[in-house]
């Protein structure tokens, strides 16, 4: 009977590869508290300017370009194993997917910026494709014909599938993580300073659920008190350490 291993991983797991944080000391929005407006759904909806602003911050961010660290392939590794049920994430970086974990563990708890759609008729984009024609349209609009309006463009604002402030994280994200994490033998939280809600609140209930957990993060957490095991230490290179070294107990276990 193999382990069950839920993860959630937060911006610690991305800046070794090469992502600034946004709340860390020296992350974008601390030092640049007007650019949170890049992530506002209001002001994205209502003003052009914006919109041209946010798609260009976006293709100009590290986090489109980035590529996975080792510590994102050690969640390769873990899943290969056998002992991943649940990798939930804060980031939206797409560098799970792009190392190689299945989509169907992987539940992106403030979307991706690997998929866009169009807010009106809800076409789906690759963000890439978006991104390089972001030249000849700052703008991105629809171009998805509709047969209903005489074949004429849908013409809808089209937006990445990151979740905004003041939109809705995606739908049953939060639900099926809860139910996974709830039902594991284990979860890890790596790279997360467990102050954004709702998806810092997994540590409490796994907590409750009686699962132990592991935290894996270079700052203190409001949390260090519910964790069976605290690891300081560099993810990049902590947590392919944790990884094997759980594949090497689980596989004697099974002799």
């Amino acid at each position: 009977m193999s382990k069950k291993i839920a993860v959630l991983t937060g911006a610690g797991i991305s800046t070794s590869a090469g992502i600034p944080d946004f709340r860390g000391p020296d992350g974008v929005w601390t030092k640049h508290p007007e650019q949170t407006k890049v992530y506002d759904i209001d002001a994205f909806l209502t003003s052009q300017k914006d919109r041209e602003y946010s798609w260009r911050w976006q293709k100009e961010s590290p986090v489109w370009n980035a590529q996975p660290g080792t510590a994102h392939k050690a969640l390769v590794k873990l899943e290969q194993a056998g002992l991943l049920t649940l990798l939930a994430t804060q980031n939206f970086d797409a560098l799970h997917e792009k190392a190689g974990n299945s989509p169907d563990l992987i539940v992106n708890l403030h979307g991706t910026i690997g998929t866009s759609h169009c807010m009106k008729c809800h076409a789906k984009y690759d963000t890439a494709d978006i991104m390089a024609r972001l030249d000849e349209e700052p703008d991105p609009h629809c171009h998805r014909r509709l047969k209903y309006q005489g074949d004429m463009p849908c013409n809808g604002i089209i937006k990445t599938d990151v979740v905004y402030f003041g939109e809705m994280l995606p739908d049953g994200a939060m639900e099926k993580s809860m139910r996974l994490v709830s039902q594991a033998d284990e979860f890890w939280v790596i790279g997360s300073t467990l102050e954004v809600f709702p998806a810092a609140s997994l540590a409490p209930i796994a907590a409750q659920a009686g699962v132990p957990v592991t935290i894996m993060n270079m700052g203190k957490t409001q949390y260090d008190n519910i964790a069976t095991r605290l690891i300081h230490e560099d993810i990049a290179v902590a947590l392919p350490k944790l990884v094997d070294e759980t594949i090497a107990e689980a596989q004697a276990d099974e002799h």
